[in-house]
């Protein structure tokens, strides 16, 4: 339909009727530019730009949604929505549907006071002529938090809490006799007894707990976690409930189990760690001449034999959902009588496990396996150091992925149980390398670490990296939850489906952010695969980890890569786990810390007793529930490190550091010094001498005189110009050049 008859071209009229009508006739279908070009038969180039045209138009007034860059779809949203609302400190607040759609703008006026986190629902407004899409809230459905943590300030005839963050719209009105003994300047948690409405716009409180002084360490740790609703105290109750649990193993116990008393078996930890949950046991079982054999044990805390479900202590866990790891202390999801003690796998004490064990030969190939509830007892605690001293005192090079040498008469392995402790590193060298092979994406993420004294001061700040100790272990876990996932997911009747289960889900990459990565190293002359099998992609991406080693651009693409990712999550509905290559994943091996795995050990004894399927819509919501504590307790855990890293360079204001560019926004530059790893801003105003423009998809600024360029990854020298405690913010300058 490139020209009406007469040879007259289209109007603009004709194509928008003719795009509507192929829409409508396909609601739920997505279509290219391409495929619109040749179903309308739009074959001039003016024909095609009035069609880009007229689409944009009907983008514009939401009849159509814009996928991708050149992908469109019928808008099949009502004007009236639910989601999420998004509070920002700069008024520029937004309104994030359920379905996971784009932000949508909400104007303060139009917010009705909600605050961040709550469910709300909205109506979208007309849209202005050359302006953004807005939406207003029309009805708070439920608010996110009844509490807010901040600091008092004491008048005469009233007191205020004044919250960090600006989550709320105004600071919370305490009446004097709701103090609860609280004084000027100190911290304290909140509980809100009344919102904002039309009559008031006032938030009043009363508080609940007085947290101390600013700036005391245990203080400023206890704010954190109030900060996110998470518990900084264990409740009596729950740890009278576990002071009364029999430690004890009887004979009968021992006897409906498989006993590995006898076994070689280790923990290997950080070495500040309590709570052991997981061991390793080895023994050869037929000789290596002729073709070696050997069993390994992946043993784990049988959590679920003490804590009953419904009990006291496994309703509060369940509420927890995981144990929370600050800079100086974790907050256990467990009591500490039964994380540390009873649970713990300590050595030379008699333990109950839930165990995989396999058989396997030298190439790590596994032969067979079982599932057993087992009873251990470890030969020795090691911490992560030891184990890696011990490999390299055998000849292991960190980091090449080599196992130690083959022990001689002349030269036999050196240390306490190396010969055992080396096979299960080469061993787990093997599965390391398949499972990249299999597509697994590598990402070796270094942790940022503090040393702390006895007042909680950090005075050292240093990035952990992964080394082969720590790689032995998280290839067997990384085994032993694959294997008892498939045994579930993988094994169903034909015509019936699997049994409910607790799956760790990681969808694949976000294609358009896998484009913009394209495109922010095409300059650099790497190639990247965006199509194509899950397996080509993420090799593709290894690929391009490998050659950007050691290159200036390297912390550039590594973040712009790891942008790219989704986000892992618990689910009872499967799709795999893109970033590990596995088609069925799930956690099993840290009870002691995480809910997921005692969801999934009471699954994993339902069903080897012969039970039915477990309800799943009660486990997906244990799941989702578990999901977003996890996503609670990483950001508490940011925090903290934000405060320490605050705290540390507090004493370094006007010295000058190297560093390189870890973050570009609209109003600055974050800078990551690269002797200590602390991280601080530049604000925008100090980048003197231009006027600059944020190029976001390409992760930089650029000046608009002298074109000057700051790009994601650049090595850069800073000053320490402020270090606000309070605010949890580092503030640097560019140094003189």
């Amino acid at each position: 339909m490139g020209k009406k008859k007469g040879g007259k071209r289209l109007s603009k009229k004709a194509v928008a009727d003719a795009l509507q009508g192929l829409f409508t006739a396909s609601p739920n279908e997505t279509f290219s530019l391409k495929y619109i070009f040749k179903a309308l038969k739009l074959d001039t180039h003016p024909a095609k730009m009035l069609a880009i045209d007229a689409l944009d138009e009907m983008c514009w007034d939401d009849y159509l949604s814009k996928v991708g860059d050149n992908q469109y779809r019928l808008n099949q949203k009502g004007q009236v929505q639910e989601g999420t609302f998004i509070r920002k400190a700069n008024g520029k607040n937004s309104f994030l549907p359920d379905d996971g759609g784009k932000p949508i703008f909400v104007s303060e006026r139009n917010s009705m006071f909600a605050l961040n986190g709550d469910r709300v629902r909205i109506a979208m407004m007309a849209r202005r002529q050359k302006h953004i899409k807005e939406a207003m809230v029309t009805e708070i459905l439920s608010h996110k938090t009844d509490q807010a943590v901040g600091k008092l300030k004491v008048e005469k005839d009233f007191a205020f809490l004044i919250t960090e963050g600006n989550i709320f719209v105004h600071d919370i009105l305490i009446p004097k006799k709701k103090l609860k003994g609280g004084k000027d300047g100190e911290k304290a948690v909140v509980k809100i007894t009344q919102w904002p409405s039309k009559e008031s716009k006032n938030i009043v409180g009363e508080v609940i707990d007085v947290l101390g002084k600013e700036g005391d360490n245990n203080v400023e740790m206890h704010a954190i976690l109030a900060q996110y609703g998470l518990p900084y105290k264990y409740p009596k109750h729950v740890e009278d409930a576990a002071m009364k649990i029999d430690p004890g193993i009887t004979d009968e116990e021992i006897a409906r189990r498989e006993d590995f008393r006898d076994v070689f078996t280790c923990t290997i930890d950080p070495k500040d760690a309590k709570d052991f949950d997981d061991a390793l046991s080895i023994r050869t079982i037929s000789s290596p001449n002729l073709g070696g054999l050997y069993e390994v044990g992946v043993h784990i805390a049988d959590v679920s034999h003490y804590v009953k479900e419904n009990s006291i202590i496994d309703k509060e866990a369940q509420k927890r959902a995981t144990s929370v790891y600050l800079v100086d202390r974790t907050i256990p999801m467990l009591p500490e009588r039964l994380c540390n003690f009873i649970c713990s796998l300590r050595p030379d004490e008699d333990k109950l496990c839930y165990s995989v064990i396999f058989v396997m030969d030298d190439e790590a190939n596994v032969k067979n396996w079982h599932l057993a509830h087992t009873v251990i007892r470890s030969d020795r605690r090691y911490a992560y150091e030891e184990v890696q001293q011990l490999l390299e005192d055998n000849g292991v090079v960190d980091g090449t992925g080599q196992p130690a040498p083959p022990a001689t008469k002349n030269k036999p392995y050196k240390g306490e149980y190396a010969a055992q402790l080396i096979k299960l590193d080469a061993l787990a060298k093997k599965l390391r390398e398949r499972r990249f092979k299999n597509g697994a994406v590598k990402f070796d993420r270094e942790e940022l670490h503090f040393d702390i004294d006895a007042d909680g001061k950090p005075t050292r700040a240093y990035f952990k990296k992964s080394k082969d100790a720590n790689k032995l272990i998280e290839e067997f876990m990384l085994l032993a939850n694959r294997t008892v996932a498939e045994s579930i997911g993988a094994v169903k009747k034909a015509g019936t489906k699997a049994k409910t289960f607790v799956y760790r889900i990681h969808d694949q990459p976000d294609p358009q952010k896998l484009e913009s990565l394209r495109q922010v190293v095409a300059p650099f002359g790497y190639k990247l695969k965006t199509s194509g099998t899950k397996g080509a992609i993420s090799r593709s991406l290894n690929a391009l980890m490998d050659e950007a080693t050691g290159s200036r651009e390297q912390k550039l693409i590594e973040t712009v890569a790891l942008r790219a990712m989704m986000k892992a999550k618990y689910s009872t509905h499967n799709i795999g786990h893109y970033g590990l290559a596995f088609d069925y994943y799930t956690h099993f091996t840290s009870p002691i810390r995480r809910y997921p795995d005692t969801m999934v050990h009471r699954l994993l004894t339902k069903y080897q007793e012969g039970g039915r399927s477990a309800n799943q819509e009660h486990y997906e919501e244990l799941c989702e529930h578990s999901s977003d504590m996890e996503q609670t307790a990483q950001n508490a855990e940011r925090d903290s490190i934000k405060y320490k890293m605050v705290e540390f360079m507090a004493d370094k204001i006007g010295q000058e550091f190297d560093g390189h560019i870890s973050g570009i926004q609209s109003y600055g530059i974050y800078v990551e010094i690269d002797e200590n790893h602390c991280e601080g801003m530049v604000p925008m105003h100090d980048l003197s001498g231009d006027y600059y423009e944020f190029d976001e998809a390409h992760y930089q600024l650029i000046g608009r005189r002298h074109h000057n360029k700051y790009q994601l990854g650049d090595p850069i020298r800073i000053k320490v110009a402020r270090a606000n405690i309070e605010k949890r913010q580092l503030d640097f300058t560019l140094a003189e050049q």
